[in-house]
């Protein structure tokens, strides 16, 4: 049970490089005995973030205050503060016990001796050897390894290894234990166990754990608190219950678990409309708003055709042992849903309960569209156009083969009928009133100037919008053409990459 004491906060903590910021402006208060996990997609700063409350990256702004002192300039190894890496960096030429005594061999602590006058004095002595072996014998045990001290490193699993990496931590009775995706160097079924195990270690120890992860199922099954981030800022924080079924905004909800996101509007109290219905809900947000509207899947209601509220098209059905997993053609929208119940593929009904439609305010820092398939050309199908995305983008230093293929040094990956979730910046779709230009075609629905720019919203005949800053007045009603550059579309792929290799 965490205390309700803060042990490390983060204030206004930044962290750039030239324009750039990988961590922008956050600010975070962590409790003592909590296990904290910051979530987020590869380059979104949660690393970066790990690092300066480690001490091996130095904030270029804002402070990092542990049991309220500032540690914000002090270096790694005057923190009472370890790390477990990815990499577990172990001394192949020694022992498990040696590994994990390592550190403690050279270590100080402060001892009182009388010195020759008979007085009591305070003098740094190392520890000595019976203590060692004492305390390594606890943090081996804690780990579950204590029956393989004599082990050589080289001879362990990767399991064993990393539990020999937690315990050279631990041995050193840190108040905290940030762990860097260690995992993540697992195979699938050896990361479950670990997960389990983390937990277990945590409730035994009774420190913080900070722990960070690209892995959603992970800060689910460990975490007390979750913490989201993307692009360097704070999404959202919570418990894994709050993230997952009250997500801030469109980003948390399509990356906590599967998500149907749709464009909605209110058209009267507690009603919205999605999918070419109206639906009660819960929220209430002014009349003609535009919202985001989320359904997990595990809230669709399916029924016979025409007993719900809409018909939809089963394309897909794939048993999970436990339930269902469908996909759902409604027009040129898609939705994933999960039942106990066995459909036949073809014309279903759809319905959702008031409580399972989540509405959260439109965000208008970029636009934001999950579930694009990938097309056999590489290309995603989105409103009524095609649009040319950089694959590359899923796997450090990869490249697209003469065959279409993403590959990634021996490894080769056929992405087609994958999901993605694409991301475009406001500023970064062109707009023209030339029919022949862009890539997709839409109606302008609105156009407010904001003082040096319009912000304009462009919606496509199948109700797909498109949110531009342009530095151009354009007239309501006006038919338009967007176009967008690849190298402007940012992707994240749903699911994982192993999936898809060849």
């Amino acid at each position: 049970m965490a205390s309700e004491e803060v042990i490390i906060s983060l204030n206004n903590v930044e962290k750039s490089f030239g324009d750039f910021f990988a961590v922008d402006h956050v600010s975070l208060d962590i409790k003592k005995g909590q296990f904290v996990t910051i979530l987020g997609p590869s380059g979104c700063g949660k690393t970066t973030t790990l690092r300066m409350i480690g001490g091996f990256e130095l904030p270029t702004g804002g402070t990092i205050l542990l049991n309220n002192s500032d540690i914000t300039k002090l270096p790694p190894y005057k923190r009472p503060i370890n790390t477990v890496f990815q990499r577990y960096a172990l001394f192949p030429h020694l022992n498990v016990f040696d590994n994990v005594a390592f550190g403690l061999r050279f270590k100080k602590v402060p001892v009182v001796v009388t010195n020759k006058k008979g007085e009591k004095v305070t003098k740094m002595k190392h520890f000595k050897m019976d203590q060692i072996t004492e305390m390594v014998q606890k943090a081996l045990k804690v780990v579950g390894l204590d029956e393989l001290s004599e082990r050589d490193i080289t001879t362990l699993s990767g399991g064993q290894q990393q539990r020999v990496a937690i315990a050279r931590c631990i041995v050193n009775k840190p108040e905290i234990l940030l762990l860097d995706e260690p995992l993540g160097a697992l195979d699938l079924k050896m990361r479950k166990d670990m997960q389990i195990e983390l937990k277990e270690m945590h409730k035994k120890l009774g420190i913080t754990f900070i722990y960070v992860t690209h892995d959603q199922e992970e800060a689910l099954t460990m975490s007390d608190v979750i913490v989201v981030m993307n692009h360097g800022v704070i999404q959202q924080v919570g418990t894994p219950e709050e993230i997952y079924n009250e997500p801030a905004n469109a980003f948390v909800a399509d990356f906590i678990g599967e998500s149907n996101i749709y464009n909605a509007v209110m058209t009267g109290k507690k009603v919205v409309k999605f999918l070419g219905k109206e639906f009660k809900c819960v929220d209430d947000f002014p009349l003609d708003e535009r919202v985001d509207v989320v359904v997990r899947p595990e809230d669709v209601i399916l029924g016979k055709p025409n007993k719900g509220k809409v018909n939809g098209e089963i394309v897909s059905k794939v048993f999970k042992g436990v339930h269902y997993e469908y996909v759902i053609n409604i027009g040129k929208n898609e939705l994933i849903a999960k039942s106990t119940e066995d459909f036949k593929e073809g014309e279903v009904s759809i319905d959702v309960k008031p409580d399972g439609i989540h509405l959260m305010k439109k965000e208008n820092l970029e636009n934001i569209y999950p579930n694009c398939e990938v097309l056999k050309n590489n290309n995603i199908e989105l409103a009524d156009g095609e649009l040319e995305v950089d694959l590359s983008q899923l796997i450090k230093g990869s490249k697209i083969d003469e065959d279409g293929y993403l590959v990634s040094g021996s490894k080769k990956y056929d992405l087609t009928g994958a999901k993605l979730t694409i991301e475009i910046p406001l500023d970064k779709i062109d707009i023209y009133d030339d029919t022949e230009s862009g890539q997709i075609s839409g109606v302008i629905v609105s156009s407010i100037y904001k003082g040096d720019h319009y912000r304009i919203i462009v919606r496509s005949e199948d109700d797909e919008e498109f949110i531009v800053d342009t530095n151009y007045e354009n007239n309501l009603g006006d038919q338009v053409r967007l176009d967008i550059k690849k190298e402007d579309i940012k992707i994240r792929l749903k699911g994982a990459i192993e999936d898809y290799e060849i």
